[in-house]
């Protein structure tokens, strides 16, 4: 599997790229795709596109930091899911992000109410198959609620993901607030 880095100059991938970023997650979770590209030139993120041969199969964006990389976004093409390939990636990124640890955010896979319960157990349990662990650190925005999970050593706090969160509002100025 080959990847090809995402940015101003790869007009060429931005259709079937966006298509899956703008199905995979919820209006709610996403960045618009053109100030996700602008984002590209203020922050250090990796945005990454996977194919096999020449199909598309998925993305990663990864915002890499002194002290950790949060990786912020995953999508593999739904007719391609069940096929290994998001094992493949994410395996990926653990070997290449192995210097540090890695931080993802997920939805809150016990959050009541939500219509998605089944989809958030099943990405939480992937994850932990994965080396990841629950560090039981969240926020919620938008009515939806986040947990953190992190693979590697060390530990990650409440004061880290609020560093992130303001990080991101110093380039993104409609960076959601958190819910009370």
């Amino acid at each position: 599997m080959k990847k090809i880095s995402i940015d101003q100059h790869t007009h060429h991938l931005h259709a079937e790229v966006r298509q899956l970023y703008e199905s995979a997650f919820p209006k709610e979770e996403q960045i618009p795709f053109d100030e996700l590209l602008e984002l590209l030139q203020k922050m250090p993120i990796s945005f990454e596109a996977y194919y096999e041969d020449d199909t598309f199969i998925g993305l990663t964006i990864v915002l890499r930091r002194a002290d950790f990389n949060w990786f912020w976004y995953f999508a593999v093409n739904p007719d391609k899911r069940g096929c290994g390939y998001g094992q493949q990636i994410l395996q990926s990124l653990i070997k290449q992000y192995a210097y540090q640890p890695l931080i993802l955010d997920i939805e809150l896979p016990t959050q009541a109410g939500c219509p998605n319960a089944g989809q958030r157990q099943r990405r939480y349990a992937f994850y932990l198959r994965n080396g990841f662990r629950d560090t039981h650190t969240g926020k919620s925005f938008e009515g939806i609620d986040y947990t953190i999970l992190m693979h590697g050593d060390g530990v990650f706090t409440q004061a880290d993901y609020d560093q992130i969160i303001h990080d991101l509002r110093a380039c993104w100025q409609h960076c959601p607030d958190e819910d009370n």
